[in-house]
């Protein structure tokens, strides 16, 4: 969890930029999804250039090494639609849920809150979650690592298609 809380604050350092803004991630052991507001494309350009830079040097300081982190460009997808934005809030802050599904484990119903994502600091959950006590060292009270939302399709244009079931999983 190291790694999560470097990147956590490296995201805290980024998060707001002249028109950018990071509202939700969710990170993966070779990949992250981030849900962003930007007001052009210029303005999504430099804030996920800001973005990368700084996550590359969070992950080379956990683990005390330099060079090329992301081998892969950004991959951006325009969400348009209140249901666009709520299955991209469900795919990004239950991902890893649905990583699980894949690998066919076994899945419980508790409610916990991936504590690798911005799930936390999310305020459209259907009912109540948690962090896994004690597990992570991981607080909502911790500045947070993303900016709430600016747009009304973000904000709450979503919710207009139900809150998110922190059981769901994405895609099936």
């Amino acid at each position: 969890m190291r790694v999560v809380r470097e990147i956590e604050r490296t995201f805290a350092a980024a998060r707001d930029r002249k028109g950018f803004r990071l509202v939700h991630y969710s990170l993966q052991g070779n990949h992250a999804h981030l849900i962003v507001e930007a007001d052009d494309e210029r303005a999504l350009g430099r804030g996920m250039k800001a973005i990368g830079g700084r996550l590359a040097r969070a992950v080379n300081r956990v683990f005390h090494r330099s060079g090329p982190v992301l081998a892969d460009r950004y991959h951006v997808r325009v969400l348009r639609t209140p249901r666009e934005v709520r299955n991209a809030l469900a795919y990004v802050l239950l991902n890893a849920r649905r990583h699980a599904a894949e690998a066919s484990r076994k899945l419980t119903r508790v409610l916990l809150i991936d504590p690798a994502s911005s799930g936390r600091w999310f305020d459209g959950w259907k009912c109540p979650v948690s962090s896994k006590p004690g597990a992570s060292g991981l607080s909502p009270a911790r500045s947070a690592a993303v900016l709430p939302p600016r747009t009304w399709l973000l904000a709450e244009g979503w919710r207009l298609r139900g809150l998110l079931d922190p059981s769901e999983i994405p895609g099936h």
